[in-house]
C-alpha cells in the first residue's frame, strides 16, 4: 500500500491531538493494542502511512509556521502526550468566510495576505484526503472549502455539524467526481453523545420507556468559547440530539429532550465535563432515572477515531468507491447518512474494510433505519 496524504483545514486542538498521535504510534506493532483505534494495520494502511502534507488556517500564530509547532500554537490548550518533531509542512493562509465568528474574533487575529490557492497546494502535494475542523457555525466556508476539494480531487472527512454527507446535494457531487465523503460531525471514542446513544439504546432494548432526557456539556477550549455565540449551534444541537433519538423506536417531544452545549469554563483548557440524566419507566409503571458524569480530554478522545476514518476513506478511494461511505459514516459520525445502531455500524465498518471488488452503492439521506441491505 502506499502512503496517505492527507490535508487539514483547521488546525487546533482536534489536529493538534491527531498530528501528536499519527507521530505517537507511528512505531506500534500490529498486534499492539491501541486505545482508541480499530486495527493498526486497518485494510493494509499501518498508523504510519498516514502523512500530513498540507494544512490550513487563519490564526497568524498558526500561519507559515511548520505544522509541528503550530499545532502547540495558544489558544490551542489541549493535552500534550507527544513532542512532534519538525515536519517540513507549513500552514497556508486560509479562507475565512465564516469561520471566525463574534467570540473567537477575541482572541484569534487574522494572519495578513490573502487566502492561499486551496486546489494548487492539494493537487501539488498529490493529497488524498481532506479532513474539515472547522469551527462550529462555518457553514459558508466549508462550502468554500468543498468546491476546492471537488475540484483537486480528494476524499472528504466532514468532522464538524454543517451537514454535507448527509445531504443528497453534496452526495451527488461527490459521487460526479467519483470521491467519497464520510461525514457529518465526529463521534468521539468515549465521548458525551456516543455514551448517550448507547444508554438509549439499552433503555430501549431492555424495554424503559425513555420519558425525559438532558445532556449539558462546558468545556475550555476555543470550541465551547466559540459555541456562547448561540446562532452557531444551531447545527450542533440537531446533530446531538438526532444521533440520540435515532436509537429510539419513537419519537420524543422536542420540550422532554435537551443536548448540547451549555458553558464554557477557561481553566479547564481542553477537558470537557458532560452531565447526563434520563428519567424513564419500568415494569408496573415504575419511575427509573438515571445520572452519570462524564469528564475527558475533548481532541485526544477524536484523533483515533479520525486515523480510522482516514485510512477508510483512501480505502474507498483505491476501490473507487464513491459519494457517502454509510457505514463508516455511520460508525464514526453522529449525524451520518443513515443512523444504525452502533454495533450495527461496527459490523458494517469491518465488512467495509475486509471486502474487495464489490460495487457501493451510495448512501442516501432518508429516516431513520436500522438496515443491514445496505452496501457501502
Amino acid at each position: 500500500m502506499s502512503q496517505i496524504n492527507v490535508a487539514i483545514i483547521g488546525v487546533g486542538n482536534c489536529a493538534s491531538s491527531l498530528v501528536q498521535g499519527i507521530h505517537f504510534y507511528s512505531q506500534a506493532k500490529e498486534e499492539d493494542f491501541v486505545p482508541g483505534l480499530m486495527h493498526v494495520n486497518l485494510g493494509g494502511y499501518h498508523i504510519s502511512d498516514i502523512k500530513i502534507v498540507a494544512a490550513f488556517d487563519i490564526d497568524k500564530n498558526k500561519v507559515n509556521k511548520d505544522v509541528s509547532e503550530a499545532i502547540y500554537a495558544p489558544p490551542n490548550n489541549t493535552f500534550v502526550f507527544s513532542k512532534v518533531p519538525p515536519m517540513g509542512v507549513k500552514v497556508h493562509r486560509g479562507m475565512t468566510h465564516d469561520g471566525l465568528g463574534k467570540y473567537l474574533s477575541q482572541i484569534i487575529t487574522k494572519a495578513p495576505g490573502p487566502a492561499a490557492n486551496v486546489i494548487k497546494i492539494l493537487k501539488e502535494t498529490k493529497t488524498d484526503v481532506v479532513i474539515n475542523y472547522l469551527p462550529v457555525g462555518s457553514e459558508m466556508a466549508t462550502k468554500w472549502y468543498i468546491d476546492q476539494i471537488l475540484a483537486a480531487g480528494c476524499g472528504f472527512i466532514n468532522c464538524i455539524p454543517v451537514f454535507i454527507a448527509k445531504e443528497p446535494y453534496w452526495q451527488d457531487r461527490f459521487a460526479e467526481r467519483g470521491l467519497p465523503i464520510i461525514g457529518d460531525d465526529i463521534k468521539s471514542q468515549v465521548g458525551a453523545t456516543i455514551t448517550h446513544r448507547i444508554l438509549t439504546r439499552l433503555f430501549a432494548d431492555r424495554g424503559v420507556k425513555l420519558e425525559r432526557t438532558y445532556q449539558l456539556n462546558f468545556g475550555g477550549n476555543t470550541d465551547f468559547f466559540n459555541m456562547l455565540e448561540r446562532e452557531r449551534l444551531e447545527s450542533k444541537k440537531i446533530s446531538k440530539t438526532t444521533s440520540v433519538t435515532s436509537q429510539l423506536d419513537y419519537k420524543m417531544s422536542p420540550d422532554d429532550i435537551h443536548v448540547g452545549p451549555s458553558d464554557y469554563v477557561p481553566w479547564l483548557k481542553d477537558r470537557k465535563f458532560c452531565h447526563i440524566r434520563m428519567e424513564g419507566r419500568t415494569f408496573g409503571d415504575v419511575p427509573l432515572i438515571l445520572e452519570m458524569k462524564l469528564e475527558v480530554w475533548d481532541s485526544p478522545n477524536s484523533a483515533g477515531v479520525v486515523i480510522d476514518a482516514i485510512r477508510c476513506c483512501k480505502l474507498a478511494l483505491d476501490r473507487g468507491e464513491k459519494g457517502a461511505l454509510a457505514g463508516p459514516s455511520a460508525y464514526f459520525m453522529k449525524s451520518p447518512p443513515i443512523q444504525y445502531t452502533d454495533d450495527e455500524a461496527r459490523r458494517m465498518v469491518q465488512e467495509f474494510i475486509v471486502k474487495t471488488n464489490n460495487k457501493p452503492k451510495v448512501a442516501r439521506s432518508g429516516k431513520n433505519e436500522n438496515r443491514s441491505d445496505l452496501t457501502v
